[in-house]
């Protein structure tokens, strides 16, 4: 039974923008708005990585890495900046195709920007191994032109456009040193009046090496007549947010650190957007690092002090802020219903949810969407020289969306008994991943549980027999996430009982990611009909 209200419209319009009518969703394990005029931090406890948003109008969007993962670049729509919602993804199939159809941990999408400017909406996101790509929309939640190359080249990461009131354009831009040989530096290059195009190779504007190691991530902002760099240093789980200032946009930049973790329990606090709001106040949206989690998001009252902003709450009175746990909603003039990503899905309609992504590009043959109110995948066959599951494209994946939640899925195999070992699992996928699966034997099924340690190197799958099973049942496969990310299985053969397993798991990150929730249904043999596996639903709930 689906628990979500569908909105009796077929269409609604954002700020003149149209967007297909979604089920509205409230969270059962995280929910930010506290109902009360105040909201709590994180306000989206999930993985959505080197966040920047803008706003236009009455609405906000925010933008996120997605690295590998396919659909690329989830586009996520505000009113408030405390309440969110998935509306789509800028790219179907990542780029180039034909790599990323296979498996390209921790490549991909990295740090993106959105900007909106004449009418439309920008997007610059880099690939650490060919460049920074702009795609562009005049509506944010339909289709986004064909992504163009605009720099080429490896290492080239991080970049943000900015249009000065002289006509001239900008790229600013950082580097990895994984591709680059050269890190710890910010840079400006030009831009041509399309966009499109660079006109340079860049201009190193910041330094970082002395006082801020790792600096990247720049976003270029104008005010009172200074450029401003926001920018992350540090690292990523032990950093700060940077910000510099000049009169002109190649420098030279006085340096500032306008929020650090201070006294708070919220590490490296840094990396995203500044964004105001209607009614004149000023606000930040960052990222945490929280290990197997991912890089969750943080929203920050922001303020401005001689011409410098504070970001958080300055309990020095030094003029460097610190996290807030819980504050005022920002003023958006109106107050709004509360509403969160989608997490849960009874597969009831005929597209896949939005909160769905796999590991490398879809194919078409991969999945039904909607079978009677049923997802079916249809078996593939393991990749030529995959070790384990980490190798394989067509797992279905979503973010682990709170600190502690139960996520269960109910599942059956339908397997072609003349191929035996085609299987259809659960999995907690990260380095290390944990599953429970069906296994089709030559003449019964059996449920299985697997574990893999260092799946992105060495790592190979250790499994064991739980229970025979009834050919074709249904079986409610569960997994239990407490705090810290440590994990518990069960299943059950009626949806009532369910049987613990004594072994508990340990949630590990992925490349660059938090711990992902995965479906799949596998096959080792070439076959000219491949048996499905048939999801009637998956559900994440408070633990019981």
């Amino acid at each position: 039974m689906n628990k979500y209200v569908l909105l009796s419209i077929t269409a609604l319009l954002i700020s003149g923008y149209e967007t297909i009518a979604q089920e509205k969703t409230v969270s059962s394990v995280w929910v930010a708005d506290l109902g009360n005029g105040q909201y709590k931090n994180p306000i989206l406890h999930a993985d959505y990585s080197d966040p920047d948003a803008i706003r236009v109008g009455n609405d906000y969007y925010m933008i996120s890495s997605s690295f590998n993962h396919a659909p690329g670049l989830p586009l996520l729509h505000s009113k408030d900046l405390v309440n969110w919602r998935i509306i789509s993804h800028v790219l179907p199939r990542q780029q180039p195709v034909a790599v990323f159809n296979t498996v390209q941990h921790g490549n991909g999408v990295w740090a993106p920007s959105i900007r909106f400017h004449k009418g439309e909406f920008y997007i610059y996101f880099p690939d650490p191994d060919y460049g920074i790509y702009m795609t562009k929309t005049k509506d944010p939640a339909g289709a986004w032109s064909e992504p163009v190359l605009v720099f080429e080249g490896k290492g080239l990461i991080d970049p943000c456009p900015f249009w000065d009131e002289d006509g001239r354009n900008y790229l600013a831009f950082a580097y990895a040193g994984s591709r680059a040989g050269l890190k710890s530096v910010l840079s400006i290059a030009r831009l041509n009046d399309t966009g499109d195009e660079v006109l340079d190779r860049g201009t190193i504007v910041y330094d970082g090496h002395e006082l801020d190691p790792t600096i990247e991530g720049p976003k270029v902002h104008k005010r009172n007549g200074y450029y401003y760099l926001f920018a992350p240093a540090g690292g990523v789980s032990t950093g700060w947010q940077l910000v510099l200032r000049a009169k002109n946009i190649y420098g030279p930049y006085e340096r500032k650190v306008v929020m650090e973790q201070g006294s708070s329990p919220i590490n490296g606090p840094h990396q995203g957007a500044w964004v105001d709001t209607q009614t004149g106040e000023d606000w930040f949206i960052h990222f945490q690092d929280k290990d197997a989690y991912g890089r969750i998001v943080h929203l920050q009252p922001m303020k401005w002090q001689n011409d410098w902003p504070v970001i958080g709450v300055d309990k020095s009175n030094k003029g460097i802020g610190e996290p807030v746990l819980q504050h005022r909603k920002p003023n958006v003039g109106k107050t709004f219903p509360i509403e969160t990503p989608a997490e849960s899905d009874e597969f009831s309609s005929p597209q896949l949810g939005k909160q769905w992504q796999w590991q490398a590009n879809p194919d078409g043959t991969w999945l039904m969407p909607s079978n009677n109110g049923h997802l079916r995948l249809y078996t593939q066959q393991l990749p030529e020289g995959a070790k384990n599951l980490l190798d394989v494209p067509n797992v279905l994946t979503q973010k682990f969306p709170a600190e502690e939640f139960m996520a269960t899925a109910k599942l059956r195999l339908v397997g072609n008994a003349k191929i035996p070992n085609e299987r259809a699992g659960f999995a907690v996928v990260g380095e290390d991943y944990s599953q429970l699966y069906i296994k089709q034997g030559k003449e019964s099924q059996a449920l299985y549980f697997g574990v893999c340690k260092d799946g992105l190197t060495s790592g190979k799958e250790t499994e064991r027999e739980l229970a025979k099973l009834a050919d074709k049942a249904y079986i409610f496969l569960r997994v239990s996430v407490a705090k810290g990310g440590v994990c518990t299985w069960s299943y059950s053969l009626d949806g009532k009982s369910y049987i613990s397993l004594k072994d508990t798991f340990q949630a590990k990150p992925g490349k660059w990611i938090g711990a992902t929730l995965g479906l799949y249904a596998l096959r080792d043999n070439t076959i000219n009909d491949s048996g499905y596996a048939e999801i009637d639903w998956f559900r994440i709930e408070p633990i019981q």
